[in-house]
């Protein structure tokens, strides 16, 4: 068989690995390694010399442990037999994956278990083609991206399985929440997928999530919205007054059963919550004070001021007083909306319990004669 005069990569770059199809070389023999390749030389099965980028002339001086295997003498044009392997050093950057059924996740935010699908993408390169060679092609003699996305697609997808629900735990945040922190979760599950794939001379150069959510139908997701929801409403409005909101349902449903002994018990366990509900308020609130020692004089209550919205405009915080003003000449009502520090959104002045007693339409009771 003839000796081949030049050696060089004649694959596609969908080719990672490619066997050189002789393995007749002689000394003086033309090897071209094209940037991002490296060129490794096999000898009965065990890799020898690697050579990385450029064009050179073989000889004993740049091939020496094949030199020292085969016996090689120094100088001529000697024939011998081995293997060139062209690793392809390229990053492969297309890679999509997506987990095949939900993934059971606990959130960590409110304590309910939802089903979490999650999308993505991520890159690719052979950082070690030694050890790549060694662990992964074995006697193929062509070894594509493709092959190595399916060899391991399922480290990517066992990564996200078990570090996903880490992450969210780490990072403090609700499985509803996660549209906003997508790169911080998925920052948890490179880490995992990198160390895998590093045992094989493989390089994640990136990893990231296109989405992750929970099917709209779930039944588990409906709950997780409403939870959400009521835990804002009390954040918004405290614990107390959300006590007492609820509480105020309570009557209200028992005021529109009333007209029979199981209206009037239903009427009756509503007002005993909502007189619960106030002297517990009354207590919590005494337990705010202050103790002063003796002799020193207690700080000045802080003003109440809202922002007041008039004629459609913000004219800014404004202070009790200046509103109840504005409630005498008609420019405030109940409707007029609202808004302080802390409050979600503006909302009708009627609801707010510090400005409830300024629309009193009716005047009190004359005192007895």
């Amino acid at each position: 068989m003839a000796l081949i005069d030049i050696v060089k990569f004649e694959g596609n770059d969908r080719e990672f690995v490619w066997k050189f199809p002789s393995e007749n070389l002689r000394l003086g023999t033309q090897l071209i390694v094209k940037p991002a390749q490296a060129a490794l030389f096999v000898y009965r099965g065990k890799i020898c010399d690697e050579i990385q980028s450029g064009a050179i002339t073989l000889t004993t001086l740049n091939i020496p442990l094949l030199t020292t295997l085969i016996s090689l003498p120094f100088g001529g044009d000697t024939p011998f037999q081995a293997e060139v392997w062209f690793v392809n050093l390229i990053s492969k950057l297309d890679n999509r994956w997506g987990t095949i059924r939900p993934i059971q996740l606990e959130d960590p935010k409110y304590g309910l278990v939802v089903p979490v699908r999650a999308f993505g993408q991520f890159g690719f390169r052979i950082a070690e083609p030694r050890r790549f060679l060694e662990g992964i092609t074995g006697t193929v003699k062509v070894f594509t991206a493709e092959q190595i996305m399916e060899y391991f697609k399922g480290v990517v997808l066992q990564a996200v399985n078990v570090n996903l629900g880490k992450a969210f735990i780490t990072e403090k945040i609700s499985v509803l929440e996660a549209s906003v922190h997508l790169d911080a979760l998925a920052k948890h599950c490179a880490e995992a997928i990198q160390s895998e794939l590093a045992r094989f001379g493989l390089e994640l150069v990136n990893f990231f999530f296109h989405s992750i959510n929970i099917p709209d139908e779930d039944e588990s997701y409906q709950k997780l919205k409403v939870i959400k929801e009521k835990a804002a409403e009390l954040k918004v409005l405290g614990r107390d007054i959300y006590q007492f909101d609820r509480s105020m349902e309570v009557l209200k449903t028992a005021a529109a059963n009333e007209g029979g002994g199981a209206g009037l018990m239903q009427a009756g366990v509503g007002l005993a919550v909502g007189a619960g509900i106030g002297q517990q308020m009354t207590q919590q609130s005494g337990l705010l004070q202050t103790k002063l020692p003796p002799g020193a004089t207690p700080p000045l209550p802080v003003a109440v001021k809202f922002h007041v919205a008039v004629g459609s405009q913000d004219i800014g915080e404004t202070e009790l007083e200046a509103i109840k003003k504005l409630v005498a000449e008609g420019k405030v009502n109940r409707s007029t909306l609202v808004w302080r520090d802390g409050m979600a959104s503006w909302q009708a002045a009627e609801s707010q319990v510090e400005l409830k007693g300024l629309f009193q339409t009716s005047p009190p009771p004359l005192p007895p004669g």
